[in-house]
């Protein structure tokens, strides 16, 4: 039902993402707003890769409990602390999609609503 859009005649993706994401008849979509790395307990992890995966098992979550998989997901948008690694965000989007590919965009912010947090991601997904 989500199909990649690669157009041969463009440059393709910049790393593991499809340039577009077309949704055939959906009847469902989930809307999320930005999930940030707090745990259950309320901590929050240290360092970018741990918040990032952290970020994704939050993200996990709400997609299973909408009866959905990462084959679902058709847009990402992550923001990121300026200056942090990129490396680790990707890794973990990378990670928690495996070979589902989806829109994805990556935006540096200066800082997020709280100081502890360096990443925050929104996605979309769709399914039938």
């Amino acid at each position: 039902m989500n199909n990649e859009i690669r157009p041969p005649s463009i440059a393709p993706p910049a790393a593991n993402y499809a340039l577009a994401v077309l949704s055939r008849q959906p009847t469902q979509w989930l809307h999320t707003s930005g999930i940030v790395a707090t745990r259950p307990d309320g901590t929050v992890p240290e360092s970018l890769a741990d918040q990032a995966a952290s970020v994704w098992s939050n993200i996990a979550v709400i997609v299973n409990d909408a009866g959905m998989d990462p084959a679902d997901v058709v847009s990402i948008t992550t923001y990121v602390v300026v200056g942090e690694p990129l490396g680790p965000v990707m890794a973990a989007r990378d990670a928690f999609m495996g070979t589902a590919l989806a829109a994805s965009t990556l935006i540096t912010v200066p800082a997020l609503a709280r100081p502890e947090w360096r990443i925050e991601i929104a996605i979309i997904a769709a399914s039938s």
